[in-house]
């Protein structure tokens, strides 16, 4: 079963998140988060730093990175690791595969016709909320 991964990074003020625009398919025009294929021998967070580090330059100095949450797609036969993190300090952003871009908390990420997932980016930024004490705790 193929993984992949998906990150959500907000920014050191946890004001705005990072977001791509996708240049290819799946998705391709949607918005998403940055992520890729966890390689068939490679841990899962070791695939989100590299995938990170790939799509954005940001790396495992600049950001320490949270399992989320997981969803198996058992008919795709794949599933998706997603995990959260807060930059430790202003950092560059800048990638070529897709368009990179901080955007605002206040959109509809439930919006299919603008945001790749099926709805599930919505759903991440959610838990996150419910969540934010225990994942942006001062000790990370």
């Amino acid at each position: 079963m193929q993984g992949y991964n998906v990150i959500l990074l907000y920014d050191v003020n946890l004001e705005h998140i990072l977001m791509c625009k996708r240049r290819k398919d799946p998705y391709k025009g949607l918005i998403n988060l940055v992520g890729g294929k966890i390689e068939k021998s490679e841990d899962g967070l070791d695939a989100a730093y590299r995938e990170l580090f790939e799509e954005s330059n940001v790396s495992k100095d600049d950001v320490e990175l949270l399992h989320l949450v997981d969803f198996t797609y058992y008919l795709d036969e794949c599933y998706v690791e997603a995990y959260v993190g807060k930059l430790k300090h202003e950092t560059l952003i800048y990638g070529d595969e897709n368009e990179l871009f901080w955007s605002d908390l206040n959109h509809n990420f439930f919006d299919m016709n603008c945001y790749a997932g099926e709805g599930n980016i919505g759903h991440l930024i959610e838990q996150v909320k419910l969540f934010a004490d225990k994942i942006f705790d001062t000790d990370h």
